[in-house]
């Protein structure tokens, strides 16, 4: 009895096909319900999972209409959302455009989402993240501490321009605070 338990726990993805209409429905609410639980998604990334658990497409999205309908899925809403909680951890608006187009989020929808982010916000998110990098680079050759500080920004998808603006502004701090002998060269 226990290898037939086990037998339908490692049932192929595949064959909900098999399953009445009814079934394959609860199936593809419980798998939205649960991403949704932990966070909030995209209608795209919702219908991927639901593809990738065998959920048919219509099925798939008769659910996804249907959670469009109530209000739990809003891929407005994800993009404001995951641009304010990525501003925090210092992204660039490029690299949050890339993010949110790999979510599958409309492009209207993640220029309507950016748009409320003012000009100055990847200046500010920059100065930022090369001001706590550089804290740990006081020891540190001035041209080995611009490298890593830019392709820190880099990596988070600034532009090379607004990277040397950033970082010169940075480094230059700490060079005028060590030329004065608060701190002690290494």
């Amino acid at each position: 009895m226990s290898g037939r338990r086990r037998a339908g726990r490692e049932e192929p993805e595949g064959l909900l096909d098999d399953q009445p209409e009814a079934d394959q429905e609860s199936v593809a609410r419980e798998i939205a319900l649960r991403l949704l639980e932990v966070r909030a998604r995209s209608r795209a990334e919702l219908a991927q999972a639901m593809a990738r658990k065998g959920v048919p497409g219509e099925v798939a999205e008769g659910v996804l209409d249907r959670f469009t309908e109530v209000g739990l899925i809003d891929d407005a809403q994800f993009a404001s959302l995951w641009v304010e909680g990525q501003q925090r951890r210092m992204k660039s608006t490029r690299a949050l455009k890339q993010e949110l187009r790999a979510k599958g989020v409309d492009t209207e929808v993640i220029d309507e989402a950016l748009a409320g982010t003012d000009d100055d916000s990847d200046h500010a998110a920059a100065l930022a993240l090369a001001q706590k990098k550089v804290r740990s680079m006081g020891n540190l050759e001035p041209h080995v501490r611009y490298r890593r500080l830019a392709g820190a920004l880099a990596r988070r998808g600034f532009s090379p321009g607004l990277c040397h603006r950033v970082v010169s502004e940075v480094v230059e701090g700490i060079d005028d605070t060590r030329e004065s002998g608060v701190v002690s060269p290494g």
